[in-house]
């Protein structure tokens, strides 16, 4: 058995790259977006959820809640344990399921749909940080102004659409951009707070975790009301784990505690400031720390600053998608590389125009930011729940930790977790069951694809020649061969896969170089290239090659052929034909298959599934799809 390099460059990434000036900025433009504007909607949130009714030692209280937040769930959970945790350079919920790994125990069950469901929420998080993070920026001219108010939706609706309508061009060039403008953001941020604190230079002692807990303890069931507002300062923390391998462990957390962490805090302890005094009940503190000379270019400076918040979780939905398609989680979609440099440069046509809609109608319905902040916070704070169950198995399974530190510091981090899901349960009748929802759908998706492929590959094992058969009858000369060379598509590992079999039985004859191509989709992010690929003669005229990609990888076939033609398999590249399936999904005559709404689903998703000559980037003049009827 030979191995082979394929031309296809895995890429892989480091998590432990040194930090440069540039890493540092890359960072501050690709991760923090949505952390960064929260300051945008959060202590206006708080203000809606005390009823608009705030003295000082409320507004400490609540400071403090936000400052141990920051530290306990950003610099501590994620900066230094979820971040450690990566696989093989990648990181999200799906990237850390995948680290633990699978199996058929209840246990083994229950985690998986914990990385399942926590992905699938991440898209209903999606399709409102988008709209939140727009409408709050441009509601601050209603300072300046009131006469602007209608506009402030339409204009919303716009810029919207412009972004996702912008999808399909790539982010390569702008997001160059990114990184200097959020840095420009987080210094203006910064001095805003530092203005508001020398107001009240008391609101400084709300470091101290007494005020804090004071607030938790003296307020009872109100304050559960409280955390719910006060969680929207750590929405984007997701985003520090799922960008990693974008971007390194160490530039993430450099950027994060020497510019990201102290300009959040100060801005939030300077619009602290502001509550000392007289406000009222839809006053937006951020703005109000503004000097009037400066608020319309500050409103300008937040849209810029929200688009790219904006963008951070669409291209996150595409990457997300990928790793669950190729993990063998969701459908085959049509995907786009956007840059031939920038493996994470992808642009998902059915994901961008689907969180556009929704999107745009939760921008009209809802129509302003605090109506719409009782809908965000329930996705992010269940997937935050689901990660940190996810931890404490890492802990014990890959980094040998005893039980008890592990049970120690996951279990600080759960009572964090399960106080703001509790607090967060309170928004469902106010919204928050529309990102829920969202994510039931896409989780019910995401298991049904895996069922119904399940279901389909044993059905078709059933049904298939034996790989001794096969070979028995053409050492017998009972298959006449033919001028010609062909290459059969398959997912079983079988070097005479099924659809070789099918051809011989209904055509009679193979060609004289038949290749059986096995794809096999990796649970490591990439595959290095010493085992990339496999090549091996089973019979005169017959090969098997296995080419192996990574989750995180865009598979390329033509490229990987002519590497296994540089290493012995006499393949026609120009005269070849290959061939795929094309299975028709109707209902099983037996039992163990699927129920009827899920038959109809998967069938529905089976048949609108991406073409193989487009997922592996065929020449369609050379392409043959094979039609069968698959009982399931």
């Amino acid at each position: 058995m030979a191995k082979a390099d394929s031309q296809i460059k895995p890429g892989a990434a480091s998590v432990s790259r040194r930090t440069t000036p540039i890493a540092a900025l890359a960072a501050l433009g690709i991760v923090y977006g949505d952390l960064g504007t929260s300051p945008l909607y959060t202590m206006q949130t708080v203000i809606g959820d005390a009823g608009g009714h705030v003295d000082p030692k409320l507004a400490l209280g609540v400071l403090s809640l936000i400052f141990w937040t920051l530290i306990i769930t950003i610099s501590v959970k994620y900066c230094v344990f979820v971040m450690r945790a990566d696989n093989h350079g990648e990181g999200g919920i799906l990237a850390l399921m995948s680290l633990i790994g699978r199996n058929n125990t209840e246990r083994g069950r229950i985690l998986v749909i914990c990385g399942l469901f926590g992905a699938a929420l991440i898209y209903g998080d999606g399709i409102i940080t988008p709209a939140i993070s727009v409408l709050s920026a441009l509601e601050g001219v209603d300072i300046a102004t009131a006469a602007l108010k209608p506009y402030i939706m339409p204009l919303a609706v716009i810029i919207l659409l412009a972004l996702f309508a912008s999808q399909q061009f790539g982010t390569a060039r702008i997001g160059k951009l990114f990184g200097p403008v959020m840095l420009a953001w987080f210094t203006v941020i910064g001095v805003l707070g530092v203005g508001g604190i020398l107001r009240h230079p008391a609101v400084l002692a709300a470091a101290s975790p007494t005020y804090a807990a004071g607030l938790l303890a003296t307020h009872g069931f109100a304050s559960f009301l409280v955390l719910g507002g006060v969680f929207l300062a750590v929405t984007g923390g997701e985003a520090l784990y799922a960008d990693m391998g974008h971007i390194g462990r160490n530039p993430i957390r450099s950027s994060w505690f020497l510019i990201v962490l102290p300009a959040l805090l100060l801005n939030y302890a300077g619009q602290t400031a502001l509550l000392f005094g007289k406000i009222k009940l839809g006053d937006n503190p951020f703005f109000l720390l503004v000097p009037g000379w400066a608020l319309y270019p500050l409103v300008g400076l937040s849209v810029v600053a929200t688009i790219i918040a904006s963008q951070a979780i669409i291209t996150g939905s595409f990457s997300l998608t990928r790793q669950a398609m190729q993990l063998g989680w969701f459908p085959g979609v049509h995907i786009r590389q956007t840059s031939d440099t920038e493996y994470g440069q992808i642009y998902v046509p059915f994901v961008n125009w689907t969180m556009m809609a929704f999107t745009l109608l939760l921008t009209i319905v809802f129509r302003s930011s605090d109506r719409l902040a009782g809908a965000y916070g329930t996705a992010v704070s269940t997937t935050m729940l689901l990660t940190t169950a996810l931890l404490y198995t890492t802990m014990r399974e890959r980094w040998n930790w005893g039980r008890s530190p592990a049970l120690l510091v996951s279990g600080i981090f759960l009572v964090v977790d399960l106080a703001f899901f509790a607090a967060n349960l309170l928004k469902i009748a106010s919204g928050g069951w529309i990102p829920l929802l969202f994510g039931a759908v896409v989780f019910t998706i995401m298991v049904t694809w895996r069922r119904g492929v399940d279901v389909v590959r044993t059905q078709l094992a059933r049904l298939t020649e034996t790989q001794e058969m096969f070979l028995n009858s053409l050492g017998a000369g009972k298959i006449p061969r033919v001028a010609g060379t062909a290459v059969f598509l398959s997912r079983s590992p079988s070097p005479v896969p099924p659809l070789m079999a099918r051809h011989v039985n209904q055509f009679g004859v193979l060609p004289e170089t038949a290749i059986g191509l096995t794809i096999d989709f990796s649970e490591r992010p990439r595959v290095a290239p010493d085992e990339r690929m496999e090549i091996a003669q089973v019979a005169e005229g017959i090969w098997h090659i296995t080419v192996r990609f990574g989750f995180v990888e865009v598979p390329n076939l033509p490229m990987v052929l002519v590497d296994a033609k540089r290493h012995g398999c006499p393949i026609d590249l120009d005269g070849a034909l290959y061939f795929g399936a094309r299975d028709d999904v109707v209902r099983a005559e037996t039992k163990g298959g699927l129920v009827a709404w899920r038959r109809m689903l998967f069938g529905f998703m089976y048949r609108n599934a991406v073409h193989t000559v487009d997922r592996f980037n065929l020449p369609p003049e050379q392409f043959v799809e094979v039609g069968r009827q698959v009982a399931v």
